[in-house]
């Protein structure tokens, strides 16, 4: 009996040290870091900075367990799933959008929060400044200075006397920036602006519709409400051959004739190399500058062009990147 009892005994220490040396990643100190990720709504784009951030930390050999929370396109749902990070003391938030990085920033000022697709950090009141965050919060803006501009020069110069259609959630703090954005483009150039204020994805459809008359073409921020429904705006375009304006790639290559953009995927990954800085070498999320993309470049889609009766211009194809509508 005492040799049998004495038997397990070594078994299960022997096991134990198994488990823990088993469990040690790359880093050599086995940690396992849990991250809250959310984000507003399911939409290529963010889906794109997710899988990007998840490669980065993959790439510097984190260990990492995720609880991925979307907010299905709800803002108190945003709040309420950074309250749920904070009651699990998870190591860190990503936030994916201005809502979810407004909502996991109410809920906490001690777990360090990492954002992306956050048209402006300031004015949203994320941080002090970009280049001084301050407190818990960091990330990579997903507008570039010159997007709004150089698309509005583009319509000026190609469609001029035109009337831009906008279709946005104005309970989105990043769209209502950006449309005052293209207020102040507008100024001295041939064009006007009409919209719509839209609160969930099932108005967009008919807010499109009701432009069709109104606007000669239409203009689709990085607005989440209307990008999660953008395949109904591409229909209404293309049934009435207007000319539809996208805020970023993967929208032209649903269907959108043209943008002035980057790869959400490349915003996602250096978020996810930022916040590796925070996890493993022990820095505070306040003390990492605010990022901005890349420069910008010019995405268009040939196929869009058509089926919204554009007529196409070579020289378009000179400094362009030509996308091809996906298949669904």
């Amino acid at each position: 009996m005492r040799k049998w009892l004495s038997f397990t005994i070594v078994a299960v220490i022997g096991s134990i040290v198994l488990v823990a040396c088993g469990s040690d990643d790359a880093n050599g100190d086995g940690d396992t870091f849990q991250i809250g990720a959310t984000q507003i709504v399911e939409h290529p784009s963010l889906d794109a900075a997710y899988d990007g951030f998840k490669d980065a930390l993959d790439d510097q050999g984190l260990d990492v367990e995720y609880d991925f929370q979307s907010a299905q396109n709800d803002v108190s749902n945003a709040g309420t799933i950074g309250k749920n990070f904070v009651s699990d003391d998870v190591d860190l938030i990503f936030a994916n959008s201005t809502p979810s990085a407004m909502g996991a920033k109410q809920a906490t000022s001690d777990i360090p929060i990492v954002f992306t697709s956050v048209t402006d950090a300031e004015i949203a009141g994320l941080v002090e400044s970009n280049d001084e965050p301050g407190e818990n919060v960091t990330g990579v803006v997903d507008l570039h200075p010159d997007q709004i501009t150089r698309t509005i020069e583009f319509i000026d110069d190609n469609f001029p006397d035109s009337t831009i259609g906008m279709v946005y959630n104005a309970g989105e703090e990043n769209s209502v920036v950006q449309v005052e954005y293209v207020k102040e483009a507008l100024e001295g150039t041939t064009l006007d602006m009409t919209d719509r204020s839209i609160s969930t994805s099932a108005e967009v459809q008919q807010a499109a519709s009701s432009l069709v008359g109104e606007a000669d073409v239409f203009y689709i921020i990085t607005d989440n409400t209307a990008v999660s429904a953008l395949e109904s705006i591409i229909g209404v375009a293309n049934d009435n051959d207007m000319p539809l304006f996208v805020g970023e790639p993967d929208s032209v290559e649903k269907g959108g004739f043209m943008a002035f953009g980057f790869d959400y995927y490349d915003l996602g990954y250096r978020s996810g190399e930022m916040a590796a800085e925070i996890l493993t070498d022990d820095k505070e999320a306040g003390e990492l500058s605010v990022e901005f993309p890349p420069n910008v470049e010019v995405y268009m889609n040939k196929e869009a062009a058509e089926a919204q009766g554009i007529d196409w211009k070579d020289e378009w194809e000179e400094d362009a990147n030509l996308v091809e509508t996906e298949e669904e």
